[in-house]
């Protein structure tokens, strides 16, 4: 009779566990929001994830370090974005390099940028996706620079995938 209750409550913990667990594919296939969510979050729990010891960690003497790499993230989700007409945040770092080793500022950072691009995109129309600006003297479309910001940020996921593994570091989606 008390192994009924039992087996009841590790079968409701376990189902609630998995019902809470994070889908590492969600946001897949599903267009820029989706895609942008999906690098979004991984970025972040790669951030989180890393010690704060291995931010100025580099794999070579020319080569940014973990910090630099997300604060050139978080500095061109910026600058891309005031391309498109959004201003750049009050406050951000002259000098961005300068922060980098500091995980809690470049995770506040990080996590801004993120949610400016979010933000932007879902507040511009069809029309104004499709506006010409011009970047780094070559014309393109709002609409190719958010598809910029997002191979970019995927580009630099990438490397810090590869920093971590370097460092004995499992990326929290793939455990």
């Amino acid at each position: 009779m008390t192994r009924f209750p039992l087996l009841l409550f590790v079968t409701l913990v376990l189902t609630a566990a998995h019902a809470q667990a994070p889908d590492p594919l969600e946001g897949l296939w599903q267009g820029y929001d989706g895609e942008w969510g999906h690098v979004s979050r991984q970025l972040v729990a790669l951030a989180e994830a890393i010690p704060a010891e291995k931010y100025a960690w580099r794999p070579g003497a020319v080569v940014r370090s973990t910090g630099e790499v997300l604060m050139h993230i978080t500095e061109a989700n910026f600058w891309l974005l005031s391309e498109t007409g959004q201003k750049m945040p009050a406050g951000f770092p002259a000098d961005p390099a300068k922060i980098a080793n500091d995980k809690p500022k470049v995770i506040d950072w990080l996590k801004r940028s993120l949610e400016a691009v979010k933000q932007a995109h879902a507040s511009e129309t069809p029309a104004d996706l499709q506006k010409k600006v011009t970047v780094m003297n070559r014309s393109a479309t709002v609409d190719g620079v958010y598809l910029r910001i997002l191979i970019h940020a995927n580009e630099h996921m990438g490397q810090l995938v590869a920093y971590a593994r370097v460092n004995g570091i499992v990326p929290p989606w793939s455990k």
